[in-house]
């Protein structure tokens, strides 16, 4: 046979291998049609695999094999010299005819940055009859690159036309739009603009209604004036009381239901506080005024209480009671006038005939009676007393008609008679000697304390002999208090002291030690 033929196959394809091959152009696949050389018969039962009878067939889930040998696979000829499908090698797994093309590798984008949240807390803060007031909270999330501002719009109700009223957005959560026509229902928004976008506008649920808001009247009484105004007579009074009320309040003074007298007490209103102003305050002007504030039959009443007064008359009736030893009685009754206020008490004053000038006995007597004491004797006094109120002391005092003559009594000296009591005693000490320690060179004391009757006598003794007439010591005593001086005392002055005292009914000791150091 003189046709082509195929090399020898490697390995026995496989059971998938076979159907691959079996699916080739119908050229190659078809004999019966076509009548073909023999030779071509020949090359292809030689190229054809062994019959599947005697191939195991393949299991559903073939283990694991290491590749494919990188050898290229048989090319099955065709009738017009092209090369077969390449039979894939044995346990690959099925492939398509042709391998897939490469998917293309997808563009990794930048993320985009998100626009501001929603602002937040929308509320209308004032509304007028033109205009009205927003407030709001800047929103959570702001962005990388931060706020540009807001934008405010407003659409009519029953409109969907929504109309910005800024030019350019503005970083303040506090906005007024001017402008408006009262009695319009106005729909508000709110959006937060910066360079990544607008975020999702704040907007208020129920529109604005544009009408003023009445404030209902209310009067700001100062506290000083919520008691009584006191002024003197002569004194101006000048009063404000701010108030407060929309729209414009009526405002309206009287005194006991009756209007004022305008020829003394003037009043001047403002939108928002009444003057009260009396040039020369008189007595007659004291007593209460109603103040009234009144919108649309709301009304808001105070009362001002103002006293005027004066300085009071002085006491009536005084009289000298009585005298006796080095004391006056004296007793009197009220003023007539109390100057328009209050007692609040008297001042007594007395004077000697010999210097004829005026002393305060008592102030803020609260009585209409006193007694004066401790007087001079042979000295004549005269009695004088005051009324006092807020304003002071009367202008001119009530003056006793008698005068008060302090005599001189006799009296005669008796001595008053004492028990003789027994004062003897034993000497006794009250207060022991204490042990010291002192540095030679440097002068030091012992003390103690003692008493008897009659006084004893002391008696200093060093390591019990006896210290008699020595520079060195100097004794005392005072007051029962007695004390040794030891002056410069070196260490052969160490030692046990002892204090002695006697007297005739006997004796008593106390003793120390003494201890002398000698510096290094």
């Amino acid at each position: 046979m003189t046709g082509k033929t195929a090399p020898p196959a490697k390995k026995p394809a496989s059971a998938a291998a076979k159907k691959k091959t079996a699916a080739a152009p119908k050229e190659a696949a078809a004999p019966k049609e076509e009548a073909a050389p023999k030779e071509e018969a020949a090359s292809k039962e030689a190229a054809a695999p062994a019959p599947a009878t005697e191939e195991p067939p393949a299991p559903e889930h073939p283990p694991e094999q290491p590749p494919a040998p990188t050898d290229e696979p048989v090319p099955v000829p065709t009738e017009a010299g092209a090369e077969a499908t390449p039979v894939p090698a044995e346990g690959s797994p099925d492939l398509p005819a042709e391998p897939p093309a490469p998917a293309p590798e997808p563009k990794v984008e930048k993320p985009k940055e998100e626009p501001p949240s929603c602002p937040l807390s929308l509320a209308v803060e004032e509304v007028s009859e033109n205009s009205f007031t927003l407030t709001w909270k800047a929103p959570e999330q702001m962005g990388r690159a931060g706020l540009d501002g807001y934008v405010v719009e407003i659409c009519k109700d029953g409109s969907s036309d929504w109309k910005a009223v800024n030019e350019e957005p503005f970083l303040s959560t506090r906005y007024t739009i001017p402008d408006l026509s009262s009695g319009d229902k106005i729909h508000v928004r709110v959006t937060a603009v910066s360079a990544s976008g607008a975020s999702a506008p704040a907007t208020l649920e129920q529109p604005v209604l544009i009408r003023e808001i009445l404030q209902l009247p209310k009067i700001r009484m100062p506290r000083h004036l919520r008691e009584t105004y006191i002024r003197r007579v002569g004194d101006a009074v000048n009063i404000m009381i701010p108030f407060q009320g929309k729209p414009q309040p009526e405002v309206s003074w009287s005194k006991g239901g009756q209007p004022l007298d305008t020829k003394r007490i003037n009043i001047r209103n403002t939108a928002r506080d009444t003057i009260f102003y009396i040039r020369q305050a008189q007595r007659g002007d004291s007593g209460k005024y109603e103040l009234s504030v009144q919108i649309n039959g709301a009304e808001d009443k105070a009362t001002l209480d103002i006293q005027v007064v004066e300085p009071p008359g002085p006491p009536q009736n005084l009289k000298l009671v009585d005298v006796w030893g080095f004391n006056v009685a004296l007793e009197w009754t009220p003023p007539v006038d109390n100057g328009n206020s209050e007692i609040k008490g008297y001042r007594v004053q007395k004077s000697d005939k010999k210097s004829g000038k005026w002393f305060t006995v008592l102030e803020r007597c609260t009585r209409t009676s006193c007694t004066i004491s401790d007087l001079i004797i042979g000295n004549t006094y005269s009695f004088r007393v005051f009324s006092e109120n807020i304003c002071g002391l009367s202008d001119s005092a009530a003056i006793a008609s008698g005068v008060a003559y302090i005599e001189k009594t006799k009296t005669t000296y008796q001595p008053e008679k004492i028990p003789q009591r027994d004062m003897m005693e034993p000497p006794k000490f009250t207060q022991p000697l204490t042990d010291r320690t002192t540095t030679r060179g440097y002068s030091t004391h012992l003390f103690c304390s003692v008493r008897g009757f009659p006084q004893p006598k002391i008696i200093w003794l060093k390591n019990q002999m006896e210290i008699r007439e020595d520079p060195k010591y100097i004794a005392l005593i005072d007051q029962g208090v007695c004390s040794l001086e030891i002056r410069k005392p070196g260490p052969f002055d160490g030692g046990v002291y002892t204090c002695k005292a006697v007297n005739p009914l006997g004796e008593a000791s106390v003793d120390c030690r003494l201890d002398v150091k000698v510096p290094k």
